[in-house]
């Protein structure tokens, strides 16, 4: 007779990891399937495991990860219930530019760029009077933008930030705000100290007057310009 416990290997244990990536899945399939809307709630946990033939524990972790990524929420005498996700919620939270590689850097440079030019319309198109007051307030108060030398984080945020405010799109907002511990890094950094680059420079102050004329095209063709400068010489900088 063969002595089992001497003979054989242990068994190891079973890695569940997929089951749960396979309900929370469906979770969300099931959301979708049924037209879900915010404030409605889920079935209860004991539900979702007889429904699907798991464990209450792995229904529980898959819950737990839609409610880390802000799918769900936990509400007293309800259970589990959908709300509005902060899309770049996950991405914030891991989000650091020192730990870009060149190339990741690179990328967000240029997400930047579609960003700002890509928004062109909905500028245009929602620009009042007074944001452009406030635009060239701003653009006289900064230090810089009157030409292609290293501008100050402080006055780009300012300024372009004002932009995305003014695109009256929350998502492009929070991409900026994203966006900004990567200025603060790459201005630290002296990437921006290297010589200019020559070519055609918009200035901040020039963006305004471009604005005034509220043609998208133009303005597109403008704000291109004026980050061309200093991309190319972070883009030269990093050697991507």
């Amino acid at each position: 007779m063969i002595d089992s416990k001497s003979s054989f290997a242990k068994l190891s244990g079973i890695d569940t990891s997929s089951l749960v990536d396979k309900v929370e899945q469906r979770i969300i399939d099931f959301i979708r399937q049924n037209s879900l809307k915010v404030g409605d709630v889920l079935p209860k946990e004991l539900d979702l495991a007889e429904q699907l033939g798991v464990s209450r524990t792995v229904i529980r972790e898959a819950l737990l990860r839609l409610k880390t990524i802000g799918l769900i929420e936990s509400k007293k005498h309800k259970g589990s219930v959908l709300r509005n996700p902060d899309v770049l919620g996950p991405l914030r939270k891991v989000f650091h530019p020192s730990i870009l590689d060149r190339t990741t850097l690179k990328d967000m440079f240029e997400m930047r760029l579609a960003l700002e030019v890509g928004m062109a319309d909905f500028i245009v198109d929602r620009i009042t009077e007074k944001d452009l007051h406030d635009l060239r307030q701003i653009a006289n108060d900064i230090v810089s933008g009157d030409t292609a030398d290293p501008w100050q984080v402080k006055d780009e945020i300012r300024f372009h930030g004002k932009l995305y405010e003014i695109s009256g799109n929350k998502v492009l907002l929070e991409l900026q705000e994203l966006l900004i511990p990567i200025f603060q890094y790459v201005h630290q950094s002296g990437l921006l100290e290297r010589p200019i680059v020559e070519g055609e420079f918009i200035s901040h102050k020039e963006l305004v007057e471009v604005l005034k004329k509220r043609d998208a095209d133009l303005y597109r063709k403008a704000i291109r310009k004026h980050l061309n400068n200093h991309f190319a010489r972070i883009l030269h900088h990093i050697g991507v």
